[in-house]
C-alpha cells in the first residue's frame, strides 16, 4: 500500500503530549507535513522548557511512522517559539540584542563543525542580485581552490537551484543527516531543492527557524573552508536565527546604486552591527551598463551610491558588478558568469572579489 498523508496523520494522531492529552495533530503542535514516495517529513512547535519530553515525543512519533508500510525516511525539525528562560526578579530596561560568540554547551552561537567560516551575502531588499553575486563569489572561491558550499536560506525565493544547475531531492540515508548536492566544486543545499518549482513556501516564523537551524547544523557539509549563506532580503527571523544559533563570520552587504536600495542596505548593516557581525564590505550591483551594439557606458541605476555608502560607514566597496546581459543568462543557464567565460570583463570581477576575500583571510 503506498505512503498516503491520510495514513501518516492517522499514525500521529496516535502521539499525545502527556502533559494535556492531546495528540500533536489536534494541538497544532504538528505543522508543515510533507509526504512524498517514501519519505515523511514536518515540524514540532514544542515548548523550549519541556525539551527532553518534546525529544521522546518526536522519538515516539517516529518509531511509529517508521513502522507504516512505504515509508523509509522520517525528519522531524523541532523548534520552538523562543528560547524559555526563568523571568528576571526585577524588571528591567530592554536592551538591544547583541549576540557574542559562546563556548560549547551553551545557548550563544555556535560554530558548525568542519566548517571554517561562515560569510552570509544580505540585502535590505529585493531584486537587488544578491542571489546572483553569491553564486558567483561561491564558483569563484571554488575555481580559486578554496572548498566551498552554498546554503541557499532564502526560502521563499530560493534561487540557487537553478543558478547552479542542480536538481533533484536530497537524500538521508540515516533519516537524520542530509546529503547535499553539488556542482561547479561547489556544495549546495536548498528549500528549492525539497519543493516544486512552482510550489510556494508558506511558513511562519518558527517554521522557518527551524528550517535553518536543520540546514546548517543537519547538512552533512563536509571540510569546507567557507559557507556562503545566501540570505532572503531585509531583517527578519531567518536573518536574526542565523546570527543567535551560528557563529557568522562576516557579511557581505550587495545594492544597486540608487537611494531607495541603499536605505534598506543600511537597515540591513544595523542589523549585523547590533548582532555583532563584522561587516566585511559592501558590493554595488548593476552599477553600469554597456551597450553591446555601440559602446555606449550609461548608469541605470546611477553611480557611486554603494562607494559613497560604504565611506560613510568605515567599510570597504569589494566590487562594481556591471549589468550585463551575460550574467543574467549564465545564471539562468545554471553555469555562473565566474565560472563560464572566465576571462570576460564581467566574470572578472566576482574572480577578484574571490581573491580579495581569500587574501584578507575572510575566504
Amino acid at each position: 500500500m503506498p505512503l498516503s498523508r491520510e495514513s501518516v496523520l492517522d499514525v500521529l494522531k496516535t502521539v499525545s503530549d502527556p502533559a494535556t492529552g492531546e495528540n500533536i495533530v489536534a494541538s497544532g503542535m504538528m505543522r508543515a507535513l510533507r509526504v512524498s514516495d517514501s519519505e515523511v517529513r514536518f515540524v514540532m512547535e514544542i515548548d523550549g522548557s519541556r525539551v527532553a519530553e518534546m525529544e521522546a515525543l518526536a522519538a515516539e512519533a517516529e518509531k511509529k511512522l517508521g513502522n507504516l508500510d512505504g515509508c523509509d525516511s522520517v525528519q522531524i525539525a523541532l523548534t520552538a517559539h523562543a528560547d524559555q528562560a526563568p523571568a528576571p526578579k526585577q524588571p528591567s530596561e530592554p536592551q538591544p540584542i547583541k549576540q557574542r560568540p559562546a563556548p560549547p554547551g551553551t545557548s550563544g552561537p555556535q560554530k558548525v563543525p568542519g566548517i571554517d567560516r561562515v560569510i552570509a551575502v544580505a540585502s535590505g531588499k529585493g531584486g537587488v542580485g544578491k542571489s546572483t553575486v553569491a553564486a558567483n563569489l561561491a564558483c569563484a572561491l571554488a575555481a580559486a581552490g578554496r572548498k566551498v558550499g552554498l546554503l541557499d536560506a532564502d526560502v521563499y525565493g530560493p534561487s540557487q537551484p537553478k543558478m547552479l544547475g542542480v536538481s533533484g531531492r536530497p537524500t538521508s540515508p540515516d533519516g537524520q543527516m542530509i546529503l547535499p548536492l553539488r556542482n561547479h566544486g561547489v556544495t549546495v543545499i536548498s528549500i528549492g531543492l525539497m519543493t516544486r518549482e512552482d510550489e510556494a513556501v508558506v511558513w511562519r516564523g518558527p517554521m522557518l527557524m527551524g528550517a535553518l537551524q536543520q540546514m546548517m547544523a543537519q547538512v552533512q557539509w563536509g571540510k569546507l573552508d567557507v559557507l556562503i549563506v545566501d540570505l532572503p532580503p531585509g531583517t527578519g527571523d531567518v536573518q536574526m536565527t542565523l546570527c543567535q544559533k551560528f557563529i557568522v563570520d562576516g557579511a557581505v552587504i550587495v545594492s544597486t546604486p540608487q537611494d531607495v536600495a541603499l536605505l534598506d542596505a543600511r537597515k540591513g548593516i544595523n542589523m549585523f552591527t547590533e548582532m555583532q557581525v563584522p561587516i566585511i564590505g559592501m558590493i554595488e550591483n548593476m552599477s553600469t551598463h554597456i551597450c553591446s551594439n555601440c559602446g555606449h557606458e550609461e548608469h541605470v541605476f546611477g553611480h557611486g551610491g554603494v562607494a559613497a555608502e560604504a565611506e560613510k560607514l568605515g567599510v570597504p566597496l569589494l566590487a562594481e558588478v556591471p549589468l550585463h546581459l551575460n550574467i543574467r543568462m549564465a545564471g539562468d543557464g545554471g553555469v555562473p558568469i565566474a565560472i563560464k567565460t572566465p576571462d570576460a570583463p564581467e566574470a572578472g570581477v566576482f574572480r577578484q572579489l574571490a581573491k580579495t576575500l581569500v587574501e584578507e583571510g575572510h575566504a
